[in-house]
């Protein structure tokens, strides 16, 4: 399977791109610089945008990820991610998707 995908610099940067409510799935750290993942899964669901989301990290506390799963993300996965995990966790995602 192929996936066609677009890196971004910031949740900022995607925020003010014309991807937003066009993507299929993001991949999200918990923790990134100036708006973290968290903040960004927020911003989304009050603006009604109803993305899934994959969280993968390395700095995730309980909490965090308490939250992440709460706001409705679809996994958090621990960094190192195996290929396998990342991969079910994508088919996850794309199967809630609003987007083929």
């Amino acid at each position: 399977m192929v996936f066609n995908a677009k890196a971004f610099r910031s949740a900022a940067e995607f925020l003010s791109s014309s991807y937003v409510g066009q993507v299929a799935c993001l991949i999200l750290d918990i923790r990134m610089p100036e708006m973290d993942g968290l903040e960004l899964q927020h911003r989304l669901a009050e603006t009604s945008q109803r993305v899934p989301i994959v969280f993968a990290t390395g700095h995730a506390n309980d909490n965090e990820e308490k939250r992440a799963m709460q706001g409705g993300a679809v996994a958090v996965l621990r960094k190192p991610v195996s290929e396998g995990l990342l991969f079910d966790a994508i088919q996850s995602a794309l199967g809630r998707s609003l987007y083929p």
